[in-house]
């Protein structure tokens, strides 16, 4: 067999295995994120059913099969599903796991990742204002799932061997993120990051502060190793 003959032979191996692992992968995620909008509007019809305050934001936005975005309170909540699929990096400690260490391909995901906003950041339009991650759900082949994230995102689900994604543990999941991002409050910028400003931001402060706002500093991904796999 010659060399080129060979080299077509690994690629249709690759295409054969490879390929069709991450679309098997690519096509469960897009299912477990249409049952993600879906448990999420009901959630927000049974919350409504409480909360009598009209000043109470509560309204969800739908931005097709990949992302929909939640406002509740003062704040934003962003879904969006990856489009594409990612295997953990082999310095990962997960690796080491017999589940893991018996079928590499288990160590293929799908992503949803989970940003917080302020709710005011989009109706003002402050495309200057940063937003957080809070949480990133994965899930392989097995339709085994695992979570990382701030809070109790961080440490109530970590066994993937163990665990499959349902409407209960979506509707769990969606709960806490809401909770975690309802009780970080608006912190006031240090004096040094507000106390220039320019033209332009004196002509428009009448309808818009444009100085970025941001909840929290320091509780991105990157910036602390607490719940980073």
């Amino acid at each position: 067999m010659s060399v080129e003959e060979n080299n077509r032979n690994a690629i249709i191996g690759l295409l054969t295995d490879k390929a069709s692992l991450k679309q098997d992968i690519a096509d469960y995620s897009q299912e477990i994120m249409a049952l993600f909008t879906e448990t999420m509007r009901k959630e927000l019809t049974s919350l409504e059913a409480d909360i009598t305050d009209i000043r109470v934001r509560m309204r969800m936005e739908e931005k097709g099969k990949y992302e929909f975005r939640i406002f509740i309170g003062s704040d934003a909540l962003i879904f969006q599903l990856h489009r594409n699929v990612f295997r953990l990096p082999d310095e990962n400690p997960m690796w080491k796991a017999a589940y893991l260490k018996d079928d590499e391909s288990r160590g293929y995901f799908g992503i949803i990742n989970i940003y917080n906003f302020l709710a005011e950041s989009f109706e003002q339009n402050r495309s200057n204002d940063p937003g957080y991650l809070i949480g990133r759900v994965f899930m392989n082949k097995e339709r085994h799932f695992m979570v990382e994230g701030k809070g109790q995102l961080g440490f109530l689900f970590r066994d993937l061997q163990g665990s499959e994604i349902n409407e209960g543990i979506v509707q769990r999941i969606l709960q806490i993120a809401m909770a975690y991002a309802l009780e970080f409050d608006l912190i006031t910028p240090p004096y040094e990051m507000i106390q220039e400003v320019s033209v332009m931001q004196i002509q428009h402060i009448s309808s818009n502060l444009h100085v970025a706002t941001g909840k929290r500093l320091g509780f991105k991904f990157g910036t602390d190793n607490e719940n980073v796999f």
